[in-house]
């Protein structure tokens, strides 16, 4: 069972040597429990709050002494201490942070001396987990705090900061009070029930639950880029053996990656990197050149191929422009798009690779056998236009804005995504009695669930295990 009131310490850097490590304390007895292994020119419990001190760390909590410990006193390291004082904290309790030099060993002491007068090991993400309980943060904030830390990009980064500033919360609870006040509206109705009045007509009940409900939809309808946004874009590069495919995802992550050879047939397993273009995460991968093969472990590689696109947002077909399109290349189209989930076009780019070289291949040729108006011509050796082949991807994985990164409010994560599809099922069911005429409990019961589906969101409603869930997949000191 989980204790709020035990007092917990933990490393918040990364494992490993570095210039200093932070031990962070929460709780309490946390300023006292500090106090029983520094020594500086007065006692922690005496110093502002938010205010940092120079002092020591010794193995020796029964010398009371200030600056100066006895002979006998073991001296551990020279630190920096801050006090936070509740509830001016992230926890909102009293927090210590312990600033140390950076050696794995060390900070692990430290630590072994918090615990070993009364502290307890924080568990992954129960610092955060405090801040929301005591009111800091709401839950998609909290969220936020992990995607802030795993953001890799400047979209990443920008979307976990606008999730952490509040602009989802905002949104949520724009979303909520509209239907408060109707909900509000519906059961005062009843509550004169036996003098027959009517606070809002049925018609008007109507128009309010659906401009609601698409309200929630558009709402929902931005969790692929926002999802994009967090954990990148799958890029599957596919084609024949020898069109470029390792050359062009060498020159895309401007290094030597993949091995490149003359000889068909390569690339014999899938092969993933990142790449940052103009911000946005892309997941590149780089496939077994797709054809007909009696070679075991090459057959291998082309059904590794395949499963890849199935789950890839693109899928970049190229093609060499010096060769003219035959069976093979026509026979890999209708192969790739019955790997994918629907045969949408959605998702798929076609470059012409080796332009650098005398051409035997038309864009509007391969763009009617693909099913594509747009055709883009490149040379992956001379780095030939690039450019609009990322124009190009940031259009598929986000859309035709990809000059603006928005700040606004994207769902991120599938947790969102189905507490707002929950809140629009409960508002069709409510939508489906005002038109059958049924009287306003029914309704007000259905606008009850969307309610609790959309305070799932912020944490309004929830329960232990999905705060279990949530905050187990935090690092340990966070």
């Amino acid at each position: 069972m989980y204790h709020q009131d035990d007092t917990i310490a933990a490393i918040s850097t990364p494992r490993g040597s570095g210039g200093i490590a932070v031990i962070r304390i929460s709780g309490s007895l946390a300023i006292c429990t500090a106090d029983t292994i520094f020594r500086g020119k007065a006692s922690l419990e005496k110093i502002e709050s938010h205010r940092a001190v120079l002092g020591k760390i010794v193995d020796a909590p029964n010398d009371q002494s200030t600056e100066n410990p006895t002979i006998s006193a073991s001296i551990l390291d020279e630190v920096i201490v801050v006090v936070f004082r509740a509830p001016n904290s992230f926890t909102c309790e009293d927090v210590v942070e312990i600033s140390c030099h950076g050696g794995q060993y060390l900070a692990h002491r430290i630590l072994e001396l918090l615990l070993h007068n009364g502290t307890r090991m924080a568990e992954p993400g129960e610092f955060t987990q405090r801040a929301f309980l005591n009111g800091r943060l709401d839950l998609s904030q909290a969220e936020a705090v992990a995607d802030l830390i795993s953001a890799r990009t400047e979209a990443s980064l920008k979307s976990a900061l606008a999730q952490f500033q509040g602009a989802l919360s905002a949104r949520v609870k724009k979303i909520r009070s509209t239907l408060l006040d109707l909900c509000s509206l519906l059961e005062l109705e009843l509550d004169f029930a036996e003098e027959d009045l009517e606070f809002a007509n049925k018609e008007e009940v109507a128009a309010r639950l659906q401009q609601t409900r698409d309200e929630i939809q558009s709402f929902l309808a931005t969790y692929e880029r926002g999802k994009i946004l967090r954990e990148g874009a799958k890029l599957v590069i596919v084609g024949k053996p020898n069109v470029g495919k390792s050359s062009l995802m060498n020159a895309l992550l401007k290094e030597e990656r993949a091995i490149v050879t003359d000889l068909p047939g390569t690339t014999r397993d899938v092969l993933e990197e990142q790449l940052d273009i103009r911000g946005v995460l892309f997941r590149v991968v780089d496939t077994a050149g797709l054809r007909t093969t009696s070679d075991a472990v090459e057959k291998e590689g082309v059904l590794r191929a395949y499963q890849q696109v199935r789950d890839a947002e693109i899928v970049l077909f190229l093609f060499d422009g010096s060769c003219e399109l035959d069976r093979d290349d026509r026979s890999l189209i209708d192969e790739v798009f019955k790997s994918r989930k629907d045969d949408s076009r959605a998702g798929i780019v076609v470059a012409i690779n080796k332009v650098d070289l005398p051409g035997k291949l038309s864009e509007a040729e391969v763009g009617q056998r693909v099913g594509v108006s747009d055709v883009l011509q490149i040379s992956a050796t001379l780095h030939l236009g690039f450019e609009s082949l990322e124009t190009k991807l940031l259009e598929k994985a986000l859309g035709p804005e990809t000059s603006l990164i928005s700040s606004d409010a994207m769902v991120t994560n599938i947790r969102q995504k189905l507490a707002l599809e929950g809140g629009i099922q409960a508002l069709d069911r409510a939508l489906a009695s005002v038109r059958k005429g049924l009287s306003g409990e029914f309704v007000a019961v259905d606008l009850k669930e969307a309610l609790n589906a959309l305070g799932e969101i912020i944490g309004e409603v929830t329960t232990e295990d999905v705060l279990g869930n949530i905050f187990s997949k935090f690092c340990i000191g966070k």
